[in-house]
């Protein structure tokens, strides 16, 4: 095979490796999934299917209207479907009503971006609430809120109300509230979207140690990739209401498959070049051009010195326009755009070579 038309070698290997990890059960299934509010506007949701697993954090993210707010809800309830089911655990949320739904919504459970704490009530009050609307006994309530408190890093706050508390820990007591009914599933939508960047990053590690704690299934609605970069396991990607692109965060980021993705990749993963450069690029090679060269860069070939390698052995002059190395889940992602100049004769071995070594090669144009 002609080294320029190799496919992807380290997508193949990232999904083969990902094929070959345990599946773990099924917790949210959903099926042809479509909603509409007005048919003038057209469908919200339009025919979305997607299987989330048993403890996975499965990040959801979209711009503004693509769908993403009216997918949450539908996944408690809160919003009937027009079409298409949504099961939790075996159960049909979309097609129950009245106290089987109250009943079903115990294991759902959720945050919001703007905390919803009532301001009459302490901390210890507001953790109180889903346990005293679900009747369970007084002692039982004493019991639980020490326990949820502590579990959020907020138990000297027992006593404080939400004007005494900053936005993170107005955030702690409504995580410690959503889990005090032992929910499956954890509902987030744009919880950190009112934060800091620094207590972001605290209330995530939050999330992801109660998800390893509990094994709770949490779903994070965002539009922040980085959210997603940061403790997702999987993710999917929203545009318009039609799901475009779902799968393991880490092959997702890697190897994206839409412009959708790849536009809110821009700010953590350099697959597309700045403005300035792209706009020198050409399709096809002129005289005295040089073509250019991107490089990904993922798991422990992210470690292999391939740019000393270029220069020795396919003397390639390399002009680095672009690069970013990240780690996603704990694994090394990097992208590498650079100018190989002088290398034209050797692209075809040099793609191959980068191949050899599990990194994806290919040639994205031609610049003077």
């Amino acid at each position: 095979m002609n080294a320029l038309a190799r496919p992807f070698s380290v997508a193949a290997e990232a999904r083969l490796s990902s094929a070959d990890l345990p599946k773990p059960e099924t917790l949210i299934r959903i099926e042809d999934l479509t909603k509409v509010y007005d048919p003038k506007e057209g469908p919200v949701l339009d025919g979305i299917s997607l299987a989330i697993g048993k403890g996975d954090i499965h990040g959801i993210i979209g711009r503004s209207g693509a769908g993403k707010s009216t997918l949450v809800r539908c996944l408690n309830g809160l919003v009937a479907p027009t079409s298409g089911r949504v099961l939790v655990s075996g159960r049909e949320i979309s097609s129950l009503s009245g106290a089987p739904l109250r009943a079903a919504r115990r294991d759902i459970s959720m945050i919001f971006q703007h905390f919803s704490l009532l301001s009459s009530r302490t901390a210890a009050g507001n953790v109180a609430l889903p346990l005293e609307v679900a009747g369970v006994e007084k002692n039982e309530i004493r019991r639980r809120i020490p326990e949820l408190l502590e579990l959020v890093g907020l138990s000297a706050k027992v006593d404080a109300y939400p004007s005494e508390l900053s936005g993170g820990q107005k955030q702690r007591i409504g995580i410690a509230r959503a889990l005090a009914l032992n929910p499956q599933v954890l509902l987030s939508d744009e919880a950190t979207s009112a934060l800091d960047p620094e207590t972001t990053e605290q209330i995530l590690a939050l999330l992801k140690d109660i998800n390893r704690r509990l094994g709770l299934t949490i779903v994070l609605i965002t539009h922040e990739m980085d959210v997603v970069r940061q403790i997702a396991s999987h993710v999917t990607v929203l545009e318009h209401g039609k799901l475009v692109e779902s799968g393991p965060t880490f092959d997702v980021l890697a190897f994206p498959k839409s412009q959708v993705a790849r536009s809110f990749l821009s700010s953590i993963v350099a697959h597309d070049l700045p403005r300035q450069v792209s706009e020198r690029l050409r399709p096809s090679p002129a005289p005295g051009s040089s073509p250019v060269l991107r490089i990904v860069f993922a798991g422990q070939a992210a470690h292999e010195p391939v740019l000393a390698a270029l220069v020795e052995q396919f003397r390639i002059r390399p002009n680095i326009l672009h690069g970013r190395i990240d780690y996603i889940d704990d694994k090394p992602l990097g992208v590498l755009t650079l100018v190989a100049a002088g290398g034209t004769p050797t692209l075809p071995g040099v793609l191959a070579y980068l191949s050899s070594l599990g990194l994806h090669g290919e040639i994205v144009g031609h610049v003077l």
